[in-house]
């Protein structure tokens, strides 16, 4: 049985999870622990964090729907490739090691960060400039890849997400945020058919965290489908999450986080 205050809690993790994956990414650096914490083992944990996921990204969607900002011109094929890549990634979720997949990340992530903080520029465009067509097959293949990721542990693929959307195929940071929840909606989706196969999914503590997503989700799409300052505020928020990520991926957090005996 838990504490009472773990309920509470969940939830708020949820509420922030939502604000953080709905306008950056990452949030489920917030859900993962969090999870953990309800007591379930990390691949468990891993696998019930979807159910969040999903819930916040169909609010989030619906929200920059109802507010005229979803565009799918051409995004179709994104997403296309990110499917087969989920599937494969979710497969191997149990099978890979996760240290050597840190270490990728984080190495991607400090490169993301230099690239976010010496191109404001394109994060902060107004419009999109995206080319009618199907991408060509180098933003195909990452995508392929983004879906593989997203399926293999979730955790910072709407950074991903977001920096091929607006570096590689010219979206303004506003509409790279709509496809983004489409997009992790369907990576999510395809990778929970594996995980619910595998009995993987705790539903009760994944259904709670849920509840706080899609009221985070819910928050930051009126923020961001309202707010002229926007994207100011999502590059911002960006920035915080990456460098968050590098130092969860590199250890570096845990280690600065016992050094001043909150660990």
């Amino acid at each position: 049985m838990l504490d009472w205050y773990i309920y509470p809690l969940a939830i708020l993790a949820g509420i922030l999870a939502g604000i953080v994956n709905t306008l950056a990414g990452s949030g489920s650096l917030i859900t993962l622990p969090m999870l953990v914490f309800l007591g379930l083992p990390s691949n468990v944990a891993n696998a019930t964090n979807r159910v969040g996921v999903v819930m916040q990204n169909i609010v989030g969607a619906t929200t920059f729907y109802r507010s005229g900002k979803l565009n799918l011109s051409s995004s179709h094929w994104l997403i296309i490739a990110a499917i087969p890549g989920a599937l494969t990634g979710a497969w191997a979720a149990s099978s890979l090691g996760e240290a050597q997949m840190d270490i990728i990340i984080g190495v991607i992530m400090v490169v993301m960060l230099f690239v976010i903080l010496f191109e404001p520029e394109k994060w902060l465009r107004q419009h999109s400039e995206v080319s009618e067509g199907r991408p060509s097959i180098w933003i195909l293949l990452i995508f392929i890849g983004i879906g593989f990721y997203g399926g293999f542990i979730q955790a910072s693929v709407g950074v991903l997400t977001l920096a091929a959307l607006v570096l590689g195929m010219n979206y303004s940071l506003a509409h790279a945020n709509a496809i983004k929840l489409i997009l992790v909606l369907v990576v999510t989706l395809v990778a929970m058919v594996v995980f619910v196969n595998e009995n993987l999914i705790e539903w009760g503590p994944g259904l709670l965290v849920a509840l706080g997503q899609s009221i985070g989700a819910w928050l930051a799409a009126r923020f961001a489908t309202r707010s002229q300052n926007a994207a100011i505020w999502t590059r911002r928020l960006l920035i915080a999450v990456v460098v968050i990520a590098i130092f969860q991926f590199f250890g570096l957090l845990d280690y600065i986080l016992a050094a001043v005996g909150l660990a």
